[in-house]
Formats: C-alpha cells, structure tokens, sequence
C-alpha cells in the first residue's frame, strides 16, 4: 500500500514559503502537473555557478533529492556529509532544457540564497 501524496502545487507552494521565510529569493521557473508532476530545484550560488536537486525514489519508495548531474548520489547520503555538488550554470540550465523536453510535467523552483539552502523538506 502506498502512502498519500499531496498534490505537487500544494507541495511547491510550501517549498517557497518555507525559502521565502528564510529570506530566500525563490520563484516558479516553470510549471508542471499541478497533481503528480516532477520537481527540479535549482539553486543559484553567485558567479555563474549553480545546483540542481530533483526529487525521486529510493529502491525502497521513500522519497529522496538527488544531483543529477553528480551521479545520482541522494541528499538524504551525500558524500562526506557535504552540499551537493556544484557545477556550471550553463550545465543546469542545459540539463533543464532537456529534461522540460523530454517531461512536460516538471516543475523548476529557481532559489538564490547567499548560503546556497535549497530548503528542502525533512
């Protein structure tokens, strides 16, 4: 049995909140399935340099964000207990690009915070 999911919207409009009330700049950068569509969080660090976190599953269904782009490695077990990694703007912005062409439903949260939080829930 599956455990209830709220809506992606739902889910989003508390990730900016959650941002925002931090001091966070955050925003919709594109929008998904309002019901069960795919998040994208990409975090500006300053200087061209960004991170990107997309949500997925563990081989266990809990729920996990993950650096794409860094080999797959879950935030909940980054290595060394570290921030994700860092790359290139450009390389998000690209990595974004295809996966909106190939997932119309993905939703992208855009966060600039001075500390580089992508205030994802616990």
């Amino acid at each position: 049995m599956t455990e209830p999911r709220l809506k992606t919207e739902i889910r989003i409009a508390a990730h900016l909140r959650r941002a925002q009330g931090a001091g966070a700049f955050a925003t919709i950068a594109r929008r998904g399935d309002p019901d069960a569509g795919a998040v994208a969080v990409k975090v500006y660090l300053g200087a061209g340099r960004s991170r990107v976190l997309v949500q997925s599953r563990d081989l266990d269904g809990r729920s996990i964000w993950r650096d794409p782009l860094a080999g797959g490695a879950g935030v909940d077990a980054p290595p060394e207990g570290g921030p994700p990694a860092d790359h290139q703007e450009a390389e998000v912005d690209a990595w974004l690009a295809k996966e909106t062409a190939i997932d119309p439903d993905l939703w992208i949260i855009e966060i600039e915070d001075r500390e580089g939080r992508a205030f994802l829930e616990d």
